[in-house]
């Protein structure tokens, strides 16, 4: 699970949405005084995300001449203190005409600080560009005593000033970005030579090595380094868990030699939604455990201690395995041909395993405890995989005390009518469902979707009892406002039933669509509101227009000139790949007419390094190479032929280059791996017949393949080291895809490829997939096994159906996570959309760029 998610599913109940939207509704939202006071004469104020930025100004109107990097300070804070701090920041700043900026709104503040708030900018409350060191000093030592005495959660990236609230860190002051080591593009600085190199923001300090450490920090760097763990008597061995509250460990004790897990609390940090701090949340927990000591159900205290200002809990540990963890290995839809009789001991072990965590949630309740965070993750089963106890207390309370979930997983996430006990219940009765098909999460959307997975789970499990479906539906959709079977509405159809189910997937991307807004089109992943997310292929506005097109849907000129207007000018730190930037964005505009503004994007790109790119196909050289390759096609510039073939060359001569990393530790796959760059190589091999082309495509698809695992029914999927993928984006079925353009252009290469095809082919027909998406989920298997005009599609496209929802009475899908539904290609509804019109096989079109159906080679000046 991708914690990242959760505060972009709190704006809006379908769609994933930047939490700043919050402020913007209606206006009601609480915003600190601070952010309500007039702009001070010669001023500008801009609010960029979820920051308030001031900036002063010249004579001349225009923004105060700074620098572009170096010590930047920041202040953090409290709920309780934050009002004041902003106000005190204000009035410091303004008068000595220090650009800075700060959080507007308690609600934003909270949220950088929640449990799962990213890392490296949690506790950043206010920001301060001083000029230079001496200013830099100068700030510390005033702000410093006018700051002396507040709190604030500790900035894991920065240097502490002191004991007070301010820290400082060197970094970048102005937008500037560069292709880091991996092809990615990152935010920058200049690095002693005047060279760009990434700032790297990692959540510990770091001073960059051209860099001093001015003499009034040093105090502060020795004084950061006292603390230890040297005196402990815990031996710490393994960091289990980081979270914005702290660490969990793995260790021993020392005394006696006895196993131990130590859980890590940071005072004002990792916050529920009550507004309880990691500590308070670890009080709670060391309550909660004492009151169930000896039931068994739950580890056992073994001491509780401060060290810092950091509060650890230290705790028996728990042999066994997640459930989760057991269920991805028994499960026994995850396999083409489910047999009768694992499907029937697989029945009766995870009923035997529901009535266990029953029983142990009762021994809670009659403790007096209500749960409040039941879930997969948090139950142990023990080596014998029929025990079970109960993990990550945090969240408990009395139960008298009725009080509403403050932590909780998406997949078992109560409605707000559920207090106390209640909430226990609920999450028994999701994990009833989440047994058989673990897809809860989509009840954060509609919980009458759980009468549909209890009709699937019913058809694909005939040893459950009935009474025990219909229990759990009737728990979870109790006292909820919409429809129960709201699934089943009038107006919704099968994806399978085509042409209906086209016409409902694109009425509901246009309903979705947002023109007036400037940050993104349609609705998708949380990808699109990173730089140029909402322009691009797999994410943005030009993925959804290329669906559409490729479907044969009606013109949307609007959405076209959406992303006309956004793309002049480009924003500033927008990607230049296929899937996340430009190149595919000038792919698109072609295709759709737009071609000088298309030339204009790869000009733009042309301009940069371009040749520092990674090899891969989403962000790197392959994606480019393509859109370079097909536009000098379709416009016969040679400066175009020229840059295509300078990729190739690039990619060809890495290819050769000695391997930087084990098979297992490399990415593999469409995207991100070999068969990116091999998939270009065969494009560029139909345009030259250079033999040298054809070679370097076999061996890249061969590196590709050294990643894969094969499993005991002979599917090969992508080794990741702790999974195995089958998908197209980053797993075995993109390999594939390409693999069947390999040996359609070279019939000898089958008996060396052909066994791996083939498993391929297995791993893309299991009976279940937990996502819908294209890239990571059964869409794109469905894509792949309509190319290979595989007999399984008709299961695979029936199989979508189960993770198939509503938006405004038409057919939509979730995105990533399935927290919120979602219109991109890469995760949402365009992608499932294209999926099916190219297993219909209603439109040539209807495929991934440059990647049409096997048979039929790109067309001269077309390669799409």
């Amino acid at each position: 699970m991708d914690n990242r998610y959760e505060v972009y599913a709190l704006a809006d109940r379908h769609f994933y949405e930047t939490p700043d939207r919050l402020s913007q509704a209606g206006g009601a939202t609480p915003v600190f005084e601070a952010a309500r006071r007039a702009v001070p004469e010669g001023w500008a104020t801009a609010r960029i995300g979820d920051w308030l930025n001031l900036t002063p100004l010249g004579a001349d109107g225009a923004p105060v001449p700074g620098p572009a990097q170096g010590w930047k300070v920041h202040a953090s804070a409290t709920r309780a203190n934050a009002e004041e701090i902003a106000a005190i920041v204000w009035d410091y700043c303004v008068p000595r005409r220090i650009p800075f900026k700060f959080v507007p709104g308690p609600h934003l503040l909270h949220l950088r600080n929640t449990k799962y708030a990213a890392r490296d900018s949690s506790g950043k409350f206010v920001t301060l560009y001083p000029a230079d060191e001496e200013q830099l000093h100068t700030v510390l030592d005033e702000l410093g005593d006018l700051l002396k005495g507040f709190d604030g959660p500790y900035i894991l990236t920065d240097l502490r000033w002191q004991d007070g609230p301010l820290y400082v860190r060197y970094g970048a002051f102005a937008r500037t970005f560069v292709v880091d080591e991996r092809g990615t593009l990152v935010p920058a600085v200049r690095d002693g030579e005047g060279r760009l190199v990434p700032d790297r923001r990692e959540p510990s300090f770091r001073v960059p090595e051209w860099v001093t450490l001015p003499e009034f920090l040093q105090a502060q760097l020795a004084a950061r380094n006292t603390t230890t763990v040297g005196e402990l008597p815990y031996r710490i061995e393994k960091a289990l868990h980081f979270s914005n509250g702290g660490g969990v460990y793995a260790g021993t004790d020392s005394r006696d030699g006895r196993r131990v897990v130590l859980k890590e609390g940071r005072p004002h940090a990792g916050l529920a939604a009550d507004g309880a701090d990691a500590i308070a949340r670890l009080e709670r927990e060391r309550g909660a455990l004492e009151r169930l000591a000896g039931t068994g159900v739950a580890p056992e205290v073994r001491d509780w201690f401060l060290l810092g200002d950091h509060r650890f809990l230290v705790m028996d540990f728990v042999a066994g395995r997640p459930l989760n963890s057991l269920l991805a290995e028994r499960h026994p839809l995850l396999t083409p041909d489910p047999d009768a009789a694992a499907v029937a001991d697989y029945t009766a072990w995870a009923l035997r395993i529901h009535a266990r965590v029953e029983r142990a949630v009762r021994t809670v309740h009659e403790r007096g405890i209500a749960f409040h965070d039941l879930h997969v993750f948090n139950i142990m089963v023990a080596p014998d995989e029929e025990t079970v106890s109960l993990l990550d207390f945090e969240a408990a309370a009395p139960a008298e005390e009725r009080g509403r979930q403050v932590v909780a997983h998406p997949g078992f996430f109560a409605p707000p009518d559920r207090r106390g006990t209640d909430v226990d219940l609920y999450a028994l009765a999701c994990l009833r469902l989440a047994l058989f098909l673990p897809v809860t999460t989509l009840f954060v959307v509609d919980r009458g979707k759980a009468a549909h997975l209890a009709e699937v789970i019913a058809g694909q499990f005939p040893d459950v009892p009935r009474e025990f479906l219909d229990e759990a539906v009737a728990e979870i959709t109790r006292d909820d406002a919409r429809p129960t079977a709201s699934y089943v509405a009038p107006s919704f159809v099968e994806p399978g039933d085509w042409p209906h189910s086209r016409g409902s997937m694109i009425r509901a991307i246009l309903a979705s669509a947002t023109p007036e807004r400037r940050d993104r089109l349609f609705p998708g992943d949380i990808a699109q509101f990173s730089d140029g997310g909402g322009l691009g292929l797999a994410h943005g506005a030009a993925g959804v227009l290329y669906a559409l097109d490729a479907v044969g849907a009606e013109r949307y000129e609007e959405g076209e000139r959406w992303l006309l207007d956004r793309t002049a000018p480009v924003p500033a730190g927008t990607p230049l790949g296929l899937y996340d930037g430009l190149a595919g964005v000038a792919h698109v505009l072609d295709r759709l007419g737009h071609r000088q503004r298309a030339l204009d994007l790869v000009g733009a790109i042309l301009a940069e390094r371009w040749q520092k790119l990674s090899s891969d196909l989403r962000g790197g050289l392959a994606g480019l190479g393509l859109v370079l390759g097909d536009l000098a096609d379709r416009t016969g510039e040679p400066e175009l032929r020229d840059r295509a073939a300078e990729a190739a060359d690039i990619v060809v001569r890495r290819l050769a280059e000695p391997e930087p990393e084990a098979p297992r530790r490399r990415r593999a796959g469409l995207l991100r791996g070999a068969s990116g760059p091999a998939l270009f190589l065969l494009r560029q091999f139909q345009r030259t017949g250079d033999p040298a082309l054809l070679a370097a495509a076999r061996a890249a698809l061969r590196r590709d393949l050294e990643c894969c695992a094969v499993h005991a029914n002979g599917a090969v999927e992508v080794d990741e080291g702790w999974r195995t993928l089958p998908y197209l984006g980053d797993g075995s079925a993109g390999i594939g895809t390409v693999l069947d353009d390999l040996l359609a252009l070279d019939p000898d290469a089958a008996a060396e490829f052909g066994p791996a095809r083939t498993g391929i082919l297995t791993a893309a027909t299991c009976r279940f997939y937990v996502q819908p998406g294209l890239f990571q989920g059964r869409a794109g298997l469905i894509l792949h096994l309509a190319r290979t005009e595989d007999p399984r599609l008709a299961g695979q496209i029936a199989g979508l159906g189960w993770l198939a929802m509503s938006y405004q009475g038409h057919l939509a899908f979730p995105g990533h996570q399935m927290m919120r539904l979602s219109m991109d290609l890469a995760t949402g509804t365009a992608g499932c959309l294209l999926a099916l019109a190219g297993a219909h096989g209603a439109r040539p079109g209807a495929h991934l760029p440059f990647l049409p159906p096997l048979g039929r080679p790109p067309e001269h000046g077309s390669a799409t």
